[in-house]
């Protein structure tokens, strides 16, 4: 399966990787560091080398299953040690968290070219170690189902961005369908362990995981209200405004696996319990998550969609 071979290849390169290398690869024509070579550092050039011809491999892995994976110039560059510490921005704002309101959008902006190539590079990111989790712990299955589905749209969507669009809402409808809701947290939750993970020195916020959705293009805007907390229940919930979000709802569901992932991406010590959308007046997705230090999860690949006022 795919899958496998994934994380043989995965596992080659952090194999060659050192925490205290100063070489790394990019692309030389975006700048981009991608999967899965994103975060590793390698001690001398040569094995730098050696990383670029085994992360070649991962990536021609997988266009097995689509052929519109980006292609990557990869190159190794050497640190040369006077880079600044993005946790130091992350951590100034989040330090004022609770002044947001839904009224006040915390992230703004109009997608761009570059915006839809980094949508194109997340959607496969993201596949791929759904892809490498499902594989290695047994869910041959559903990996085939996804496989399967994806290929069907693949013969009648040519719009290379929906079709990366298309591969993400397919694995969240046979997580969804195929999944039990404890089954999924696990799935999602390794699979956001393969990725970079995305932390501050206080630990990760909500704020950060939106960011890179934005980022990527995945939604346009966002804002939020504060957190609630229930002290009964052991949860904390948020309210989130989503402007333009890229995926769409399929059978009264709306696809959530890219928020879920990026929730879980930075080993938060509060986890996923479930997710609530409704269909706001204004066409945007309002969307409540409830967190939790020891969930009982709901469904989070996908979510049903409440009607405005219910």
């Amino acid at each position: 399966m795919v899958g496998t071979t994934l994380i043989e290849l995965r596992e080659r390169v952090e194999s060659l990787a050192s925490d205290g290398g100063t070489y790394f690869l990019v692309c030389a024509r975006t700048g981009e560091r991608p999967i899965p070579t994103t975060g590793l550092r390698f001690e001398g050039r040569a094995t730098a080398r050696s990383a670029v011809r085994a992360a070649e491999q991962y990536r021609t892995s997988l266009r097995r299953y689509d052929e519109q994976v980006p292609y990557r110039d990869l190159v190794v560059c050497q640190d040369a040690g006077t880079g600044t510490s993005a946790a130091a921005g992350g951590e100034a704002r989040d330090a004022g968290e609770d002044r947001w309101s839904l009224s006040e959008p915390v992230l703004r902006g109009t997608a761009t070219a570059d915006d839809r190539q980094r949508l194109t590079e997340f959607c496969h990111e993201v596949a791929a170690v759904v892809f490498e989790t499902l594989s290695e712990t047994g869910y041959d299955a559903v990996e085939t189902a996804v496989m399967d589905a994806y290929f069907e749209l693949a013969e009648s969507v040519e719009d290379t961005d929906e079709l990366c669009l298309c591969l993400l809402e397919s694995v969240a409808a046979e997580l969804d369908a195929r999944l039990s809701p404890a089954e999924q947290a696990a799935v999602l939750s390794d699979a956001a362990s393969r990725l970079d993970s995305r932390t501050t020195a206080r630990g990760p916020r909500i704020d950060a995981a939106f960011a890179h959705l934005r980022a990527a293009g995945v939604v346009e805007s966002v804002s939020r209200s504060p957190w609630s907390v229930d002290l009964r229940q052991g949860t904390r919930s948020v309210v989130v405004r989503l402007h333009e979000y890229a995926l769409s709802p399929q059978d009264g569901r709306l696809p959530t696996l890219p928020l879920v992932v990026e929730l879980y991406r930075g080993g938060w010590d509060w986890s996923p319990a479930s997710v609530e959308v409704t269909d706001s007046d204004d066409e945007d997705w309002r969307v409540r998550l409830v967190l939790a230090r020891e969930p009982d999860p709901g469904d989070l690949a996908r979510a049903p969609i409440r009607p405005t006022g219910a």
